[in-house]
């Protein structure tokens, strides 16, 4: 019979066979940096998306037919009919309910579980370790196999439906170039360029994604006998070791993507255009 909780010597760094040192940790140097620009970058990111989303305002650009990815697809029923395109409104218009709000939770889960964003916000926000060689405040460590914390293994699911959005986006990106005043009906302006970039560089986050690299190449014993699957593989395997860098930069691109049709939809500036 296992002894009572309370008898229990502590573990960890409670220990009591552990040194006994009154420092949290005898680094010197400036280790609390990084997860603290880790926790601003989040935060800022966070606050912006959020406030955003739920405006429900400055979206959409009619007449260059620039639409925010944060109100991709529009499925309200306050959304713009010309932005909506052929997606149903079927959501009410209540202010507490983004305008894409069947697309944006599985965005955010997708993200939450990411395995970059996972480590990432351990140790920040968690602080499991907060750094190497800096003791964490707790006492046991039961991994992701229990509850909150298992549901990260549901990841794989989310990075389908992320693919799927990720077609939305790059449709989008492609109907802005449809221009009302352009020749033929065709339009370029920096609107296009940023809108295109963004989707380029998400493409880009979501195949370098560790499930994406499972897909290609895993449960294959050999990889001879699948020269196809192998080559897809590989390639999602080179952008796997740069997972981290895209996962930040799309933050990035995300909001400057929308931070600039909010502002040409509103009237602020103007479109620079190329052509149309």
């Amino acid at each position: 019979m296992s002894a009572p909780a309370a008898n229990r010597p502590a573990s960890g760094i409670f220990s009591p066979t552990r040194a006994q040192i009154p420092d949290r940790t005898l680094r010197t140097d400036r280790w609390w940096l990084s997860p603290l620009r880790v926790d601003l970058g989040f935060a800022a990111f966070v606050i912006y998306a959020t406030v955003r989303a739920f405006l429900q305002n400055n979206y959409f650009v009619e007449k260059y037919h620039y639409l925010t990815p944060f109100y991709s697809p529009c499925v309200s029923q306050g959304c713009v009919k010309e932005a909506s395109e052929f997606w149903p409104q079927i959501l009410p218009d209540v202010w507490w309910l983004p305008y894409a709000a069947l697309t944006l939770p599985f965005l955010l889960l997708f993200r939450l579980t990411c395995y970059y964003y996972r480590g990432a916000y351990y140790r920040t926000v968690w602080q499991s370790p907060t750094a190497c060689a800096v003791a964490e405040p707790r006492v046991h460590y039961t991994g992701e196999t229990k509850f909150p914390l298992i549901i990260q293994n549901t990841h794989r699911y989310f990075f389908y439906v992320a693919g799927i959005i990720s077609v939305i986006n790059t449709y989008d990106a492609i109907v802005a170039f449809h221009s009302e005043t352009g020749p033929g009906g065709f339009g370029f302006g920096l609107g296009n360029i940023i809108l295109l970039g963004n989707v380029i560089m998400l493409w880009v986050y979501t195949l370098s994604c560790h499930s994406c690299r499972h897909v290609t190449g895993g449960r294959l014993k050999h990889f001879s006998k699948h020269p196809v699957r192998y080559w897809f593989w590989t390639q999602v395997s080179r952008l796997n070791t740069r997972h981290k860098l895209y996962a930040w930069i799309t933050l990035g691109t995300l909001m400057v993507t929308d931070f600039y049709v909010a502002l040409v939809a509103s009237g602020t500036i103007s479109d620079l255009r190329f052509v149309g």
